[in-house]
């Protein structure tokens, strides 16, 4: 389309030289056939009606590989940064997590209000002094695949950790009123428009919380047991 454009204005004599968007001996020289353009795959989510069901099995099982998967999907974390969480990181009192720069994809320090129920999966992992969710080694945290494991445990290999996050994503964008940055911002993720973001120098905490506690609310309600009525009984 834009090489027939340009053409057009070409032989009507509004501009001169070769046409940039040619594709025959220029551009097709220089990017690669459509049919070799991957497409993108996104990480498998649970749907957010399955999440109730899902943590009630989740929170019956034992190991620091589940209480470390909980307590991502509570918070809507990224896989390292659950994993690789030391209780320094831990304001109990305040009822925060700071993820040191280090550790997030940003490069910048990431808080992270804690709501009741993670507080409490935090209370029942404190068996190692250095790290939330120890690893099988000394001196370690988890492994990714950790998670994976607890996840085929689980009957739900189809899933991934990180396609977890997708899960909150679409709960707080289909049942919820909570703006899109506020969202943004829990998921930890850089604004798009430069702009913005230069004006945006808060990382509404706060206001984060509220959406935190919704979402810990919702994940604690097991979906209903569907009632199949006989039509003929009817």
């Amino acid at each position: 389309m834009v090489e027939a454009v340009l053409d057009w204005a070409k032989a009507r004599g509004f501009r001169a030289g070769e046409n940039p968007a040619r594709w025959r001996g220029h551009l097709s020289n220089l990017l690669p056939p459509s049919s070799k353009v991957r497409a993108v795959k996104h990480h498998p989510a649970l749907p957010y009606t399955e999440i109730g069901d899902f943590m009630a099995d989740l929170r019956g099982r034992q190991g620091a590989a589940a209480e470390a998967l909980e307590f991502l999907i509570l918070t809507a974390a990224r896989t390292g940064e659950v994993t690789a969480a030391r209780w320094p990181e831990i304001d109990f009192a305040a009822r925060k997590w700071t993820v040191p720069a280090a550790r997030m994809k940003g490069g910048r320090d990431h808080r992270v209000p804690l709501t009741s129920a993670a507080m409490s999966v935090l209370k029942r992992a404190q068996k190692d002094k250095q790290f939330l969710f120890p690893g099988t080694k000394a001196g370690q945290g988890l492994s990714n695949m950790a998670l994976l494991k607890v996840l085929e445990r689980m009957g739900r290999g189809d899933l991934t950790s990180h396609g977890l996050r997708a899960t909150f994503k679409t709960w707080a964008t289909e049942r919820t009123n909570f703006p899109r940055e506020l969202v943004e911002a829990a998921l930890a993720h850089i604004l798009d428009d430069k702009t913005e973001a230069a004006y945006q120098r808060g990382d509404m905490l706060q206001k984060r919380r509220r959406l935190m506690d919704a979402w810990a609310e919702f994940c604690a309600k097991r979906a209903p047991a569907s009632t199949v009525v006989s039509l003929r009984q009817a």
